[in-house]
């Protein structure tokens, strides 16, 4: 990972203190003592003296034209490929002409910062986005381009740049801050002595809470006793209300203060699904304001908004909360209820902190007006494909009512008014339980003005005669009103309890299918497929290849995520580590959502989502729901990988220890051997004067012939071996009899057999079988070599044969040491060596090869402890063998 970039801000009051100048000469030392320097960007107002400080410091960056104008802004990309020690960047809270990289010009920042690269920057204390609102308050001047106060706590310095107001109002007339005629402005709205001051306290203020952390860091580090927080947590409560933006950066300058958590927390009703898209808009940015801010964010889902507050509450251990008043009358609160003084009442222990607004309730209303007239604008121009669905309610309300008008009038005598009205409110129970509220006023409505019409005196007219029949149209009114709303209410629930369940369905069956899955391309097709069907959306998985370069792995399609634009985000967000694309701040005009796959050993891939309907606007529950599928992902991928780098691991050492395995072997039963008949060729060719006896020779010759049938023996076993694993051992069966086998295999061998007492016990009558003569030769005389090997010098070797239903069986057993019941099926294991106090050699190929033969003719092999005290090596061939007479047979182990 790379070191993370230092960031030095110089903090000033207003425009105009001389942060840029500060801030240059500062970047003039760093480059006299050797530090590379750059300017990324610089704001110099025409000033002299700002300029001369420019001089020797190479500039980078770009030109960009927008709307007509040209602009000048950070060229990210050039700063990150030279990447030099220290970049000068003026003016952090500025907002990016569209279609750079970044929205905002601190992003830019971060990006340098992550790459280890030193930034030096200017803020002024009003573009502090927790402090906006009192900025608005203090000076009538609403801030537009505001910094999230999470980047000012990433700094490793902040210094404060600070002058009088009575020369900031100099410079101001002198013109070295605007031009003269912007300059009378401003000194009229925003620059008058009193502002000055306010903002200079808050500079002031902010600053000394740094120093004050830094102090209580430093003595946290070193154990200086002292007062600690005492872990108050806040809790801010959000909605769609403009007004809401107030509260939240309250709470962040109140968790600040207190050095506090903080929780950023709307509730979802089941209603919530009708909000109007203005109205969940404003919710997404609420909350996205909240999330840049720094504070948790919480959304519970439930039925009543005060009770889900202080569960929540009490469930985090919140200490605050801060909610807002609305500006709503006296009778408005007896008939919706007053959140905030249920809120109050049921705290118990929790500080309630409740801030009203006025200004910000009156643009909502205004606001949402609009969004009224533009809503009923809307819903008059349906298009001419949906209309028959729009008006199926009210067609159907007709319908109903004037079927059942056909139905009661002639039997009206017989069932009474009362009866009468009650029938007519079935159709609005019926048609709320289909369509909601308005709808089933409008049939409440339909049924009243029937049944004034055709049932109540006078008939035929609208007017009554008898006053109780009003009070009777207003409780069927107030029914469709009141079984409306709760159908509407009991809909709205059931299609959130059914997305929430079928998000979790989706993260619950994702985390099944990858906890079972070991193979990548399977688990990347399961996270493409549940995204896909969850978000209705295009997905694709980018992996990176052995150049480290992103691929496509997995993917639905690729109309709109594989081209050069996207795949660009892609690389970003896979080098930074960082979401980006659409829904973001980031690369946000891309059509696609991208997240990086992130785990401790670093970034796995990217995963990306484009939804099907372009205009849909991602929030932040999608993002996060999304994070939450990124994270398993990204898991079960990491997991997929760890596992086949542990194999090769294995594998790896498998194969050293094969290898210093063999390499032992070899070294040893290839030296014996050969110092043998080294010794015993070389006394032969030094025997000039015929000292060595006929005898002698005879011996010395002897012994050059066994160590080269030794040799021959071990180097057969390694070829034999090479050809089973290779799988190009060809056996060429015939019908053998076993026993003139058994009888070469002893012959091979009357050296070494020729100090033991053979016992052969071969059955007459045994059938033929058919296998490969030379082989199965091969497999006996490495069992009796075993045997010789592992057992006392002068003690018997048995042979024995017999018929075992359709197979033939052969052992040879030996006397010596018994096998431990654990080792007996470890020996048939390449270069496996039983521990023998007996002076063994040998490689530990030859039972293994047997296994590898015997199998090869569809026979077993085993060994036994016999009841001799030694071993017993059995192994059967079958009398049915019924193949071709050239079968290739795969590698045995």
């Amino acid at each position: 990972m790379k070191d993370q970039g230092k960031l030095t801000v110089f903090l000033g009051a207003a425009a105009g203190v001389g942060k840029t100048y500060a801030m240059l000469e500062a970047a003039k030392e760093r480059l006299t003592e050797g530090v590379g320097v750059v300017i990324g960007f610089v704001e110099t107002h025409g000033q002299a003296e700002t300029e001369a400080l420019l001089k020797g410091i190479p500039v980078i960056a770009k030109t960009q034209e927008y709307l007509g104008n040209y602009t000048e802004e950070v060229d990210l990309d050039a700063l990150l490929t030279r990447r030099p020690q220290l970049v000068v960047v003026d003016e952090l809270a500025h907002t990016n002409i569209p279609g750079l990289r970044h929205k905002k010009r601190y992003q830019d920042v971060e990006e340098l910062l992550a790459s280890g690269i030193d930034v030096y920057t200017t803020l002024n204390i009003q573009h502090l986005e927790s402090l906006n609102d009192v900025v608005a308050q203090i000076t009538g001047v609403t801030v537009k381009e505001t910094v999230p106060d999470r980047i000012l706590e990433m700094a490793s310095q902040i210094q404060m740049v600070d002058i009088t107001p009575d020369e900031l109002i100099q410079r101001l007339k002198e013109g070295k801050i605007y031009v003269p005629g912007e300059a009378a402005e401003a000194i009229r709205k925003f620059f008058r002595p009193g502002n000055i001051n306010a903002l200079r306290e808050m500079s002031l203020r902010y600053t000394a809470k740094r120093v004050d952390c830094q102090m209580e860091s430093y003595m946290r580090n070193h154990g200086i006793a002292g007062p600690w927080p005492s872990g108050e947590k806040v809790m801010v409560c959000v909605s769609g209300n403009p007004f809401s933006a107030k509260l939240i950066r309250t709470a962040k300058r109140m968790a600040a203060r207190q050095n506090a958590e903080w929780l950023a927390v709307h509730v979802v009703l089941p209603g919530g699904i009708s909000q109007n898209e203005a109205e969940k808009d404003s919710i997404d940015q609420n909350l996205r304001m909240a999330e840049k801010l720094g504070a948790e964010i919480v959304t519970p889902h439930g039925d009543d908004t005060v009770e889900e507050l202080l569960t929540l509450a009490r469930r985090r251990n919140v200490s605050q909360i801060i909610i807002g008043k609305p500006e709503r009358t006296r009778f408005q609160e007896l008939l919706h209820g007053s959140i905030v003084a249920k809120v109050i009442r049921k705290s118990h222990g929790i500080s309630v902190h409740v801030i009203s607004g006025r200004k910000e309730a009156a643009e909502r209303q205004q606001k949402l007006k609009r969004i009224e007239n533009d809503d009923s604008l809307s819903k008059g121009l349906i298009s001419r494909r949906h209309w028959p669905a729009a008006i199926a309610p009210y067609l159907m309300s007709i319908a109903m009512m004037t079927a059942l008008t056909f139905v009661v009038a002639p039997i009206e005598s017989f069932l009474g008014p009362v009866n009468i009205l009650m029938l007519y409110l079935l159709p609005v129970l019926l048609i709320a339980a289909r369509w909601g509220k308005f709808p089933a006023v409008i049939t409440a409505g339909i049924g009243v003005m029937i049944f004034d019409y055709f049932f109540v005196p006078p008939l035929y007219t609208f007017g009554v005669y008898d006053f109780r029949y009003v009070i009777s149209f207003a409780i069927l009114m107030f029914a469709g009103f009141v079984t409306g709303t709760l159908s509407g209410r009991l809909t709205d629930q059931i299609n959130y309890s059914r997305q929430r369940e079928q998000q979790a369905s989706a993260l619950y069956s994702l985390s099944r299918d990858l906890t079972a899955v070991d193979k990548l391309e399977r688990v990347l097709d399961s996270i493409a497929r549940k995204i896909g069907e969850t978000l209705d959306g295009q997905v694709v998985i980018l992996l990176p290849d052995e150049r480290n370069k992103l691929v496509m792995r997995q993917g639905s399609t690729t109309d709109y995520l594989m081209t050069e634009s996207e795949m660009t985000v892609a690389n970003w967000v896979f080098e930074r580590g960082q979401k980006a694309g659409k829904g973001t701040e980031t690369l946000g005009s891309a059509k696609g959502l991208y997240l990086p796959l992130v785990t401790e050993q670093g970034t796995q891939g990217v995963l990306g989502i484009c939804f099907f309907r372009q205009k849909e606007i991602v929030n932040p529950q999608q993002i996060r729901f999304l994070d939450a599928f990124a994270g398993l992902a990204a898991l079960a991928i990491n997991r997929i990988t760890l596992a086949d780098e542990a194999r090769q691991a294995h594998a790896l050492a498998e194969s050293e220890r094969l290898r210093t395995a063999l390499f032992n072997s070899l070294s040893h039963d290839l030296r014996t051997p050969l110092s043998s008949i080294i010794g015993a060729a070389t006394g032969l060719l030094e025997d000039h004067d015929s000292v060595y006896s006929p005898d002698a020779r005879h011996d010395l010759l002897q012994s050059i012939l066994q160590g080269a049938e030794r040799m021959n023996r071990f180097v057969n076993n390694l070829l034999d071996m090479a050809r089973l694993e290779s799988g190009m051992l060809k056996l060429h069966k015939d019908w053998c009899d076993i026993q003139d086998i058994i009888g070469v295999a002893i012959n091979r061998l009357d050296i070494i057999l020729a100090k033991r007492l053979l016992d052969i016990k071969i059955p007459a009558g045994l059938p033929l079988v058919q296998a490969d003569y030379a082989l199965i030769e091969q497999v006996l005389v490495n069992l009796l070599d075993n045997a010789v090997k592992y057992s006392e010098p002068g003690s018997k070797i048995l042979i024995f044969v017999k018929q075992v239903g359709q197979a033939l069986e052969i052992a040879v057993a030996n006397r010596g040491n018994p096998i431990p019941e654990t080792d007996l099926s470890k020996v048939f294991d390449k270069f496996y060596r039983l521990s023998s106090p007996l002076q063994v050699s040998g490689s530990g190929l030859g039972l293994s090869i047997c296994k590898g033969i015997i199998e090869a003719h569809n026979g077993d092999i085993w060994a036994e402890n016999n009841e001799l005290g030694g071993v017993t090596i059995i192994f059967n061939l079958p009398l049915d063998y019924d193949l071709s007479d050239q079968v290739q047979v795969e590698g045995g182990d």
